[in-house]
């Protein structure tokens, strides 16, 4: 198992999972993280950190359709290893349903 970032990441991005993450597994895009699925080791400890709720489980079917993001922009985005500021505008963000169209691929800064 590991740990799946989802839709309500987008254009919150909070980051506060990346600094409990033991390991670093956190990559950063322009409007959301990733977790490297090869690099998470399943401790969890991101998924109650995140205000967003944004993160769970590969086994749960909320991370079905983005498992495979995750894989995908892990490979391309830079890491990120602390926190940084979250969008200006995120509360507005949190919860909006249908964000899946907002998705940027391209990387964020580190």
């Amino acid at each position: 198992m590991t740990y799946v970032v989802t839709e309500n990441c987008i254009r919150c991005k909070y980051m506060d999972c990346v600094e409990v993450c033991p390991v670093d597994c956190f990559y950063v895009g322009a409007n959301m993280l990733v977790i490297h699925p090869d690099e998470c080791i399943d401790c969890g400890v991101c998924e109650p950190e995140c205000p967003a709720e944004a993160i769970f489980p590969d086994s749960d079917e909320r991370a079905t359709d983005w498992a495979e993001l995750n894989r995908t922009y892990a490979a391309q985005w830079p890491n990120m290893s602390r926190k940084g500021e979250p969008p200006a505008d995120a509360k507005e963000w949190d919860g909006k349903p249908d964000k899946k169209a907002l998705f940027d691929a391209a990387p964020g800064e580190a």
